[in-house]
Parts: C-alpha cells; structure tokens; sequence
C-alpha cells in the first residue's frame, strides 16, 4: 500500500499522506508521487482545486524521512539526499506556483517538509491542534523547502526568531507570522472537504486561538536583531522567559546551521521570491552530509538518541564568515534548476 493516497474525487485532486505512525514523514517516493500527480493535474480539465490533508490526528506531517537519508549519508551515498531534496524542492515551488488553487489542512505537528508541503499552498488552514515550525538548526540543517522565503516574509525579526529556535506556532501564530491562512475548528474539517471536493471554494474563516506573538513581537525584534554573536549576549542578559526559551533553544543547536540560516535570511529579505530560497537552501542541502553538521544531528537526535551532538564549532562565535559563504556558495552545474520540470 502507498504511503499517499492520490486520487480524483468529483472536482479536486486528493492527495492524503498515509504513513500516520511515522508522522506523515515523507520519504522519497512520496514526494515523486504528489509531484507526479501535481504536474498531471495542471492540464486536467476534471481537476479544478487540489486538497492535501493527512491521516491520523498527531501529525500532518513531521518532515522529511531524516532517518533514510542518515543510513544512505554515513554510507557515503551523498547522492541519495541531493537528489531528494532537489526532487523536493522543485515540488514546493511547483505548490507555490500552481495555477490552479490548492488547499492544505495541517492538523497536529507539521515541520520542515511538512512546511513546504502545506504552507506554499493558495489557501492554508490550520487547527486547533495544529503546532507549525522550522525545527532543522537543531538536527544541523538550514530551514529548506522554501521555509526560508516564508521566514524571511515574517513580521519584524519573527523569522529570524522562529528560524534560529525552531519555536513551535499554534494556529493563532501561525496565522499572524504568515504560515497559515484560516482557522477552521478540525471537527469541520469532513464537511469542508466534502465541499471543496465539489468545487466548492467558498472557505470558512473562524476566529483563531489567541497566540503568543502580538505580544511578543516587540521583544522578539530586540532580542533578534543583529549578528549571531550579538543574539546570544542579549539573551543571555534579558531575565524573560522568552529569552531563556530562546537561549536554550540556540545552545542545542548547530553553531554552524545557526550562522548559515541567518546569512540566509539576511540574503533574501522580504521581497525575494521562493525560488531564489530554495537556491540558496540547496546550495547548503547539497553540501550537507560532508561539510556541515547534518549527519552528526541526525545521529544525536534520531539514531542514537543521546541528544549530544558533537558540532564542529562550540559557539557560534567560532564559526568563520567563509566556512558559511563556502556552503552558500554557488553550485555551477550542480545548481538547482526548475526549468526542465516546469516544461
């Protein structure tokens, strides 16, 4: 049986992730199947909308299958996670740019590709149970799948804060950071994709959950502004539980993904488009395993479980500007490209 479900019903196109007891984790084959369905569909005359939902109440979907990518990389077989994420990312721009309207329903935990997955959608709706975030820094990656065009459209220094911690949003925040769109109660949610399924795009809006962030944005832009040596200093000078949240966050993480995600952020600002993110994402995926923090991450948090990474840098103070501009740097020939896939 296939790990999503795709199929026609009435008006839409129907893709389901059916791996629940992974978290929707997409491995990928998952992903060559929704973008396979996704390029089908565009000229399909009996396909007016798109509705991607997911199975099992805990997870849209966790990411991406980390645990595969892990074995091949310790392997030596680089090549497996370059071309997954290159596959992946094509699909996310292809959600983004997709001419006819696509709605995601992100319940329970929907992180990195489950971002990029549900959140480049047209119409995007969240929960209440639905907690949304950009977790890659602590695993040794860069926020990718298009997350940081999304991070970097965020309020104020929101983004950086989110991309940096991996903070975890409610529907409320996720809404207001820019994650999301709408807010429908998950008890609706059948007889919204009843609907939906026949062409109805008449979407309900119902007040979310109060968040977090309107009243923290203020701290958040003092907190997070400036280098990645001033961020910690400020932190750890600021006596709020944000900042102790925020700081703990930070010390778990990859000195050296910390400072990549920042360049990052600070190369793109509010007006770039996702493809010139996922460029830059790519550039850093593509060298991961070898240069970076990644494979180590994984083997901390996924394999091993012993939470004690061993980074490359102790601080993000000892990351050097050029080890960063060397995983940016451009890929020549081995750049990511959407041209041939858009043909």
């Amino acid at each position: 049986m296939s790990d999503v479900l795709i199929r026609k019903v009435r008006r839409a196109g129907r893709i389901t992730l059916s791996r629940p007891a992974a978290l929707n984790a997409l491995t990928c084959a998952m992903v060559q199947e929704i973008d396979a369905a996704l390029r089908g569909w565009i000229g399909d005359p009996e396909v007016e909308l798109v509705v991607i939902d997911a199975e099992g109440p805990r997870a849209f979907c966790a990411g991406g299958d980390i645990a595969e990518l892990h074995g091949r990389g310790v392997a030596g077989d680089h090549a497996f996670g370059q071309d997954f994420w290159r596959v992946e990312y094509r699909m996310n721009d292809r959600i983004a740019a997709f001419p006819k309207p696509i709605v995601s329903l992100m319940q329970g935990f929907t992180m990195g590709g489950g971002v990029g997955l549900g959140c480049h959608a047209r119409h995007r709706i969240v929960g209440e149970t639905s907690q949304i975030s950009m977790p890659e820094c602590a695993i040794g990656l860069v926020p990718d799948v298009g997350g940081t065009h999304l991070l970097a459209r965020a309020p104020g220094r929101i983004g950086v804060w989110l991309g940096l911690t991996g903070a975890r949003m409610g529907p409320g925040d996720a809404i207001f950071a820019g994650f999301a769109d709408r807010f429908v109660p998950e008890a609706d949610w059948p007889d919204l994709i009843a609907a939906l399924e026949g062409g109805d795009l008449a979407l309900p809006d119902h007040a979310a959950p109060e968040g977090r962030l309107p009243v923290l944005q203020d701290e958040i832009d003092r907190l997070f502004a400036g280098t990645l040596a001033e961020i910690p200093a400020r932190l750890e000078a600021t006596d709020t539980p944000l900042a102790a949240e925020a700081l703990k966050a930070l010390r778990r993480s990859s000195p050296l993904a910390l400072a990549a995600t920042l360049e990052i952020l600070q190369r793109l600002g509010p007006s770039a488009g996702i493809r010139e993110a996922l460029d830059l994402e790519y550039r850093f995926t593509y060298r991961a395993q070898g240069q970076a923090d990644f494979l180590e991450g994984i083997r901390a948090a996924i394999i091993d479980k012993d939470r004690s990474p061993r980074w490359r840098h102790g601080d993000p103070e000892a990351v050097r500007p050029e080890e960063v501009a060397s995983l940016l740097a451009p890929l020549g020939p081995q750049a990511l490209t959407f041209e041939e896939e858009s043909k």
